[in-house]
């Protein structure tokens, strides 16, 4: 069998693995313990990342006409891929996390959403929180004017449910005192329309009173 139709299978893999990629990282695993690799593979798998170690001729291959043939000039030495379909962040922040408690894993670049990036870009990249972490700070945002305004809406209402028998009473209390003042008031403009007669009677006595003398 002809070496290429052993090697056609592997590429077909690899393809398969990368196919509809967000975030792929390339990394050198060299110097990593038989423990540490267990662990930075459970933690990939449990964050739906594949993590595969293939021949840098193999991928090569696989890339060619895809958004990952940019990482051609970086297949060199011991190579796996991180690879995620969905959180495209995922890869470099796993990653590099780990890479801070095992420095002997080595980032050589990536590609997130099509664009590539050196070690130092995927360590920016790792800095993004993830799909999920931003959904929810997303949610938080929409939630907290909704729980504002609910909240400013109970405390009118607790309130106003205090305020309301006081305002009753203050309003009775005003009328109360209001009452006399303006039962008072005919009273006093009818008083002097009263007296004028009296005036007129006297002005009307004072000439018989002259006559007599």
């Amino acid at each position: 069998m002809a070496k290429v139709e052993l090697k056609k299978p592997v590429i077909d893999e690899i393809s398969e693995v990368v196919k509809d990629a967000q975030g792929v990282v390339l990394v050198d695993y060299r110097g990593l313990t038989v423990e540490q690799d267990t662990i930075l593979r459970k933690q990939l798998r449990e964050a739906g990342i594949t993590y595969k170690v293939y021949k840098n001729t193999m991928m090569n291959f696989a890339f060619k006409g895809t958004d990952l043939e940019v990482l051609a000039p970086h297949l060199e030495g011991p190579s796996a891929i991180a690879v995620s379909k969905e959180d495209a962040t995922a890869p470099a922040r796993i990653i590099v996390k780990f890479a801070k408690e095992a420095p002997a894993l080595e980032l050589k670049a990536g590609v997130v959403e099509g664009v590539l990036y050196d070690s130092k870009g995927i360590a920016e990249i790792a800095k993004i929180p993830g799909r999920e972490e931003l959904l929810s700070r997303l949610l938080g945002s929409l939630q907290s004017p909704v729980a504002n305004f609910a909240r400013v809406l109970n405390q009118i209402a607790e309130k106003g449910g205090e305020a309301a028998p006081a305002a009753q009473a203050a309003s009775a209390e005003e009328k109360a005192e209001e009452a006399p003042a303006e039962e008072a008031a005919p009273a006093a403009e009818a008083a002097p329309a009263e007296e004028a007669p009296a005036e007129e009677k006297a002005e009307e006595a004072a000439p018989e009173e002259a006559k007599e003398e």
